[in-house]
C-alpha cells in the first residue's frame, strides 16, 4: 500500500510538472508568434490547466475504467467552484466581470445540463462524445470572438500575466518546443502512474473507483486551477481567477468527456450513483454559482465561505457513504436543512440586488 501511495504522489507531481511545462511552452510560443495575451489566457492556459484531467481521463477510459473518468470530471468541476473559488474569495473578495455573468456562467450551466441529458441513459458513447467535442470547438471559437469585446481592464490583466517575457529568438522558440514535448511526455507518464495507483488504492480501501475519482484524483488534477486562481485572486486579477475556474469546468465537460467518449472502446457506462447524486451535485453547484456571481458583481468572503462549506459537506458525505457510517443519515438531514436555507438566502439577496440595480437605472 505504501508503494502504491508513493506512485500516486509521484504520478501527481509528474502530472503537475508536465502541465506547467506545457502551459509555459505553449503560451510563450504563441506569444512569440504574435498571439494576444487575452487569447492565450482564454485558450492555451485554460486547456493547459485542464490537461491533467484530460490525461488521466483518457488513460482511465482507454483502460476501461470509466468510473474513474466520470469521477475525475465531476469531482474537478465541483471542486473548482466550491473549493477553488471559495478559498480564493475567502482570501480576498473577487469582482466578477459582466461578461462572465451574462455569458460564461450561463454557458457552464447549459453545458452541465446538456451533459447530464446525454448520459441519462447510463452510457456515454461515441455520438455523445462527438456532440461534446464539437461543442468545445464551438466554445473556443466563440471565446476568441468575444475576447475582442473585452474591456481594457480585462485585457490589461491578461497582458500582465501572459505577455511575452523573452525575445522570440530561434533558441527561445526551440526551448518552448522542448517544453511542450517534455510536458506532453510527462503528462502521459504521470497519468499512467496515477490511474494505476488510484485503482489499486480503491481496491485496497474497498471503495469504488468513482469515489476515488471524485476525491483524491479530482483534487490532484485540479491543482493547476488552484494555483492559477488563488495567485490571480491575491494579485487582484479577478477575471483570471474566476474565468480560469469556469472555463476549466466547460473544457472538462466538453473536451475531457468529449474526447473520452470518442476514444473509449465501447463507450463509458455511468453508474446509478453518479446519475442520482454526483451529477445532480455538479448541476446544483453550476446553478447556485450564477446568483452568487450576480450579487453586487462579486464573490464576498461570506459567500466564499458558503461555497467552501458546501465542499466540506459534499466530501463528508462521500467519506461517510463509502465507509457505510451510521452518521450518514444525520449528515443528510443537516444537508437537507442547510443547503436550501443558504440557497434561499442567496436568492433573496440576489433579487434585492436585481431590483436595486433596476431602481437605480
Amino acid at each position: 500500500m505504501t508503494i502504491t501511495i508513493l506512485f500516486f504522489i509521484f504520478g501527481l507531481v509528474v502530472l503537475i510538472i508536465g502541465a506547467d511545462l506545457l502551459v509555459r511552452g505553449a503560451s510563450q510560443l504563441a506569444a512569440a508568434f504574435g498571439v494576444s495575451p487575452l487569447v492565450i489566457g482564454l485558450t492555451i492556459v485554460a486547456l493547459g490547466t485542464a490537461s491533467p484531467e484530460i490525461a488521466v481521463s483518457l488513460q482511465a477510459a482507454a483502460g476501461g475504467q470509466g468510473d474513474l473518468t466520470i469521477g475525475n470530471v465531476l469531482g474537478s468541476n465541483i471542486f473548482n467552484i466550491l473549493f477553488v473559488l471559495g478559498v480564493s474569495a475567502m482570501i480576498t473578495q473577487i469582482v466578477i466581470a459582466e461578461q462572465l455573468i451574462r455569458l460564461d456562467a450561463p454557458i457552464m450551466i447549459g453545458i452541465s445540463v446538456l451533459t447530464y441529458l446525454l448520459v441519462l441513459d447510463g452510457h456515454l458513447g461515441w455520438l455523445d462524445g462527438a456532440i461534446l467535442f464539437i461543442g468545445v470547438l464551438a466554445y473556443t471559437v466563440f471565446s476568441l470572438r468575444q475576447s475582442r469585446k473585452e474591456s481594457r481592464k480585462v485585457q490589461g490583466e491578461y497582458a500582465q500575466e501572459f505577455s511575452q517575457k523573452e525575445s522570440p529568438t530561434a533558441s527561445n522558440i526551440l526551448k518552448y518546443v522542448v517544453f511542450i514535448a517534455a510536458g506532453l511526455g510527462l503528462l502521459v507518464l504521470g497519468s499512467g502512474w496515477l490511474v494505476d495507483s488510484a485503482t489499486s488504492i480503491a481496491v485496497a480501501l474497498g471503495v469504488s473507483e468513482l469515489v476515488i475519482g471524485l476525491t483524491i484524483v479530482a483534487v490532484g488534477t485540479s491543482l493547476p486551477e488552484i494555483a492559477t486562481s488563488i495567485i490571480a485572486a491575491v494579485k487582484g486579477e479577478s477575471d483570471i481567477a474566476v474565468g480560469n475556474a469556469v472555463g476549466s469546468n466547460i473544457y472538462n465537460l466538453l473536451g475531457v468527456l468529449g474526447i473520452a467518449g470518442l476514444l473509449s472502446p465501447g463507450g463509458i457506462n455511468i453508474t446509478g450513483q453518479a446519475l442520482r447524486f454526483d451529477f445532480l451535485v455538479m448541476l446544483f453547484v453550476a446553478v447556485v454559482s450564477l446568483p452568487i456571481f450576480y450579487i453586487d458583481n462579486r464573490i464576498s468572503r461570506l459567500e466564499g465561505g458558503v461555497l467552501f462549506s458546501y465542499y466540506i459537506l459534499y466530501t463528508a458525505h462521500l467519506i461517510l457513504q463509502a465507509s457505510h457510517s451510521a452518521a450518514l443519515p444525520t449528515l443528510t438531514l443537516f444537508a437537507l436543512f442547510y443547503i436550501p436555507l443558504t440557497f434561499l438566502v442567496i436568492m433573496i439577496i440576489a433579487l434585492r440586488a436585481y431590483f436595486g440595480k433596476k431602481h437605480s437605472t
